[in-house]
């Protein structure tokens, strides 16, 4: 059995304290040795963490019992090794950033589907199906009949809204990202700018996933997560994926038999965008993080545990 538990969750809720709420997680995670990724807004908390496999439940029950969320219900998955380099406990404007107020999860969302109903939603030809997740997201894998906004942050979300999707109102749209908070935030847009028919997987592709057995799925591809393990498959279970270390692109094995791939430097997603000062800066870095592991130390290198994490 996996070594370390990850439990990856969010709750939107009103939270009168942010920051009391915010010191008290950190020494929550931090006296069961946790690490990974939390952050709180008024709005709710969000976050990946990660501990020993024994620990956790205890963890997640004393969670539960600081912020008076008492039917939390993270998903968990499991790891051979720690995927998060330290603990970072934030506090945030939004538990998720689009930058929109009308968007409100707090007053309105819009229609949950569970993983036992999602086949059907999305193999309707009426049905717009919308990826809310980042490209490089999206080019790792995605549904069948997924349209890719091309979104470099999720910020640039409501800016494909009004491009590509303003004139279907009255459509079926059904969405979609990695845990839940994303498509929850996003429906909650499109509710506010007039949608009529708005609906998101309930607990993410990661629900999903863990949920439909492989033969029945219309995923493909791999999930992206952000930490370590870079992408999951069905089960829940880490996928032989990397990242590019120059871009953080995750990469395929076509990626690497590339001639633009150099490892720790480039890939074909950055490569031509390098030049000659940063490609010596990054060659520098992946010297460095090769020499501390060859000392046994620790180094943080070019891995960027992402704060748009679910």
């Amino acid at each position: 059995m996996s070594s370390v538990s990850v439990a990856a969750f969010y709750r939107f809720a009103p939270i009168a304290d942010p920051e009391g709420l915010r010191a008290r997680l950190y020494e929550i995670c931090r006296d069961f040795s946790a690490k990974g990724i939390l952050l709180v807004a008024s709005e709710g908390i969000n976050g990946t963490i990660a501990t020993n496999a024994r620990r956790m439940a205890d963890l997640l029950e004393t969670i539960r019992e600081a912020t008076g969320f008492h039917d939390l219900r993270p998903r968990l998955s499991e790891d051979e090794v720690m995927p998060f380099l330290r603990l970072k406990v934030r506090l945030k404007k939004e538990i998720v950033t689009l930058g929109r107020a009308e968007a409100d999860p707090l007053k309105y969302v819009g229609t949950y589907v569970p993983p036992s109903e999602w086949n059907a939603l999305i193999s309707d030809p009426n049905t717009i199906v919308v990826d809310t997740r980042n490209d490089y997201e999206f080019r790792l894998g995605t549904f069948d009949h997924a349209r890719d906004p091309a979104t470099p942050t999720f910020r640039d979300f409501p800016d494909y809204v009004e491009k590509n999707l303003a004139a279907h109102k009255d459509r079926p749209i059904a969405m979609f990202c990695t845990g839940g908070i994303r498509c929850e935030k996003a429906t909650s847009y499109l509710v506010a700018e007039g949608f009529k028919n708005v609906y998101h997987l309930e607990g993410g592709i990661l629900n999903y996933l863990e949920t439909i057995p492989e033969e029945e799925s219309l995923w493909r591809g791999g999930c992206f997560v952000f930490d370590r393990r870079v992408a999951l498959g069905h089960g829940l279970k880490p996928l032989p994926m990397r990242l590019c270390y120059g871009c953080l692109a995750p990469l395929d094995e076509a990626d690497f038999s590339s001639p633009d791939y150099e490892e720790g430097v480039s890939c074909p997603h950055c490569a031509p965008l390098l030049t000659k000062d940063k490609r010596a800066s990054l060659r520098e870095r992946h010297r460095q993080t090769l020499l501390a592991q060859k000392q046994g130390r620790t180094h943080l290198g070019p891995f960027r545990e992402d704060e748009n994490s679910e």
